[in-house]
C-alpha cells in the first residue's frame, strides 16, 4: 500500500503554497497519496489564542519567500490583496474534494492567487480560475454555499486541531509531523521509510 501525505494548508498561507509547488514532485518520487485538507488558519489561531504575525514579521517574510521561490523556480509575488477573506475559496476546494478533485483546485487557486495576484476573496475569480484548471468552476462556487461542505472545512479545521496543528503547512506522514516548506527534505524521508 503506498504512503499517504496529509496537507493541511489555507490558501491565504504563502509557505503553504510553496510547499503545495513540490507535492507534485514528492508524490511522483516516493509514490505517496497527497490528501490535501484546507483548513482556515485563523480558526485555528482563535483556538490556540494566538496572534497574527507581526509587522517585522511580515517585512521579512517578504524577502524569504523571494528565495524559496528562486529555489524552487517557481513565480510567487505577494498580492496586491493580502491578506485576503480565503473562507469561499477554502470551500470551494472541499466541494471539489467531495468529487475527487481536491488536488486540481488547490493548485488552481495557489497560483491564481500568489503567481497571478488575483484576489481569490472573489467569488468570479475563483470560478474563473476553477475553470480555466478545467473544472466546473459555476458549480464548484456555487457548492460553497452548502451545509456539507461548510461543514467539510469546519470538520478539516476541527481535525488540524486534533492532531496539533498550529500553523500551515502541516504535513502527517503517519502521524509524524512537519510544519513548514522547508521541512520537506524530512517529509520525503519519512514517506520513503513508510514505502519500504
Amino acid at each position: 500500500m503506498p504512503p499517504s501525505l496529509d496537507f493541511f494548508y489555507d490558501l491565504g498561507s504563502p509557505y503553504s503554497y510553496l510547499a503545495a509547488t513540490q507535492l507534485s514532485r514528492i508524490s511522483a518520487s516516493s509514490g505517496a497519496l497527497v490528501r490535501p485538507l484546507p483548513i482556515t488558519l485563523g480558526g485555528v489561531r482563535k483556538q490556540l489564542g494566538t496572534q497574527m504575525p507581526s509587522m517585522a514579521q511580515l517585512q521579512y517574510m517578504s524577502g524569504d519567500i523571494a528565495r524559496w521561490s528562486a529555489r524552487y523556480g517557481v513565480p510567487m509575488s505577494i498580492p496586491a490583496a493580502f491578506p485576503t477573506k480565503t473562507i469561499q475559496a477554502l470551500r470551494a476546494c472541499v466541494a471539489a474534494e467531495l468529487e475527487g478533485q481536491g488536488l486540481s483546485a488547490m493548485h488552481a487557486l495557489f497560483k491564481t492567487y500568489w503567481a497571478d495576484g488575483h484576489d481569490i476573496g472573489d467569488a468570479r475569480v475563483i470560478e474563473a480560475s476553477l475553470t480555466q484548471a478545467g473544472l466546473d468552476g459555476a458549480r464548484l462556487v456555487a457548492r460553497s454555499a452548502a451545509d456539507d461542505v461548510k461543514e467539510g472545512l469546519h470538520r478539516n479545521t476541527a481535525l488540524a486541531l486534533d492532531r496539533g496543528v498550529f500553523g500551515v503547512p502541516m504535513m502527517f506522514v503517519g502521524e509524524r509531523s512537519f510544519w513548514g516548506n522547508d521541512r520537506l527534505e524530512f517529509v520525503e524521508a519519512a514517506l520513503r521509510e513508510e514505502g519500504r
